[in-house]
C-alpha cells in the first residue's frame, strides 16, 4: 500500500507512511470486505457509510500536519480507521459520529486493538465536540457546503481543519485546509485557507 498507492501520488510524510502502515485496515471491517482491505477505493460499511481510500485518509492527516502533542478532532468516525491512524500521530482524538451503532462498533474496534488515546463520541459533527476543544487538528470526513462556524470556533490559535467542500452536486469537491491565525486585537479571528488542488491561498474572517 504504501510503495503502490501512497508514495507515488504524494504522501511524502514519513510519520504518516509509518503510521497507515502499522494500523491494520481489515481490522475495520466485515469479513466478507477483508479481502479487499488494501485496494484503493472506499468501501461499504454498516449504515450505508464506507471507509475512505487509503491514499484520501493519508493525504487529508498529511495536510493537517499532526504533532505529537496535538488534540484532534475527527467529524464522521465511520469504521474508526482514519482515526486510529491519526491517533499513531498525535497525543488524543476524539472522534464524533451521527450513527450510534456506528459510533458503538468503532469504538469496539479501536478498543479491541488498543488505540487507548481515541474517545468516540456521538452526535452532530457539524457542531463539534465543545467539552475538549480547542482542537490543533480538525478531520472533516464528509463534504460540506461550507465550513461549520462550530468548528472554526473549535480551532486552537494554530489549528489546522483539512474539510473536502462542494459549492453544489454539479461541483467536485476541493479539499482543503484552514489555519487559524491571530487576527487584529478585538478583530474576528483569521483563517487561512488552502486547496489541495493548488489554488491561491486566501484569508477570510469568520465574525
Amino acid at each position: 500500500m504504501v510503495v503502490e498507492q501512497l508514495r507515488p501520488h504524494g504522501v511524502t510524510d514519513e510519520r504518516v507512511l509509518l503510521a497507515m502502515a502499522s494500523v491494520p485496515r481489515e481490522e475495520f471491517l466485515s469479513q466478507r470486505m477483508r479481502r479487499h482491505a488494501y485496494e484503493d477505493r472506499a468501501l461499504a460499511i454498516e449504515c450505508g457509510q464506507t471507509i475512505s481510500q487509503p491514499l484520501v485518509v493519508a493525504l487529508m492527516i498529511q495536510a493537517a500536519a499532526p504533532q505529537p502533542d496535538d488534540v484532534a478532532l475527527e467529524v464522521g468516525t465511520g469504521s474508526g480507521y482514519a482515526a486510529a491512524v491519526l491517533s499513531r500521530l498525535c497525543g488524543q482524538v476524539i472522534t464524533i459520529e451521527r450513527e450510534p451503532a456506528l459510533a458503538e462498533h468503532a469504538s469496539e474496534s479501536l478498543r479491541r486493538l488498543g488505540f487507548d488515546n481515541v474517545e468516540v463520541a456521538v452526535g452532530d459533527g457539524s457542531l463539534g465536540w465543545p467539552a475538549s476543544a480547542p482542537y490543533n487538528v480538525i478531520l472533516v470526513a464528509a463534504a460540506a457546503r461550507g465550513v461549520p462556524p462550530a468548528l472554526v470556533e473549535q480551532l486552537a490559535d494554530g489549528g489546522r481543519m483539512v474539510i473536502p467542500v462542494s459549492t453544489s452536486i454539479e461541483e467536485p469537491q476541493d479539499l482543503r485546509v484552514y489555519e487559524r491565525r491571530y487576527g487584529p486585537v478585538d478583530g474576528p479571528p483569521m483563517i487561512a485557507c488552502s486547496c489541495l488542488r493548488m489554488m491561491p491561498t486566501c484569508v477570510i474572517s469568520f465574525a
